[in-house]
């Protein structure tokens, strides 16, 4: 298995918008697109945002993620997360989100990196804990059938030097 990540390019889109299988998969990756994810709802995403990445795995993208704040020398946070439906478990979400951490952590000097998942993802609750965030908020958010849902929002903080 073959893994690489590289910035977002145009012939992407349509790839990622097949990701979400769901209205709830797609209400988790981007609460306020309509189902199914079409190619302006992603752009325009992807233009108020930073660093759109996206993983291949043996050619093929299947991964893709963004930084919705950043700041130099401050709070990094990441979203748009999604894994292909043929590479969730094959540990292609790990890799993806240690090279957001990376890029947060090199390029903008951050003290502190977010991500915030809602509660029916059960996928990102387990992964981001074994990636070293820790829970520090719940917020309560409606879903878009008007159920109530929970979105914890978690930090890891900036490694301290040794010595």
């Amino acid at each position: 298995m073959s893994l690489i990540h590289r910035p977002i390019a145009e012939k992407d889109i349509q790839i990622i918008c097949g990701f979400p299988q769901s209205e709830d998969e797609l209400f988790c990756l981007f609460p306020k697109a309509a189902f199914p994810l079409d190619q302006s709802q992603l752009q325009d995403a992807i233009a108020q945002r930073s660093d759109s990445t996206v993983v291949e795995l043996d050619g093929e993208v299947v991964a893709f993620a963004n930084f919705y704040r950043w700041a130099v020398g401050g709070i990094c946070s990441i979203g748009n997360v999604i894994v292909s439906p043929a590479a969730r478990g094959l540990g292609v979400g790990s890799y993806l989100i240690e090279r957001m951490i990376d890029l947060a952590f090199s390029k903008y000097q951050a003290t502190e990196i977010t991500v915030s998942c809602f509660n029916q993802n059960l996928a990102g609750l387990l992964l981001y804990p074994k990636l070293g965030f820790q829970p520090y908020a719940v917020e309560e958010w409606k879903d878009k059938k008007g159920n109530r849902v929970a979105l914890i929002h978690m930090r890891l903080a900036k490694p301290v030097a040794n010595g």
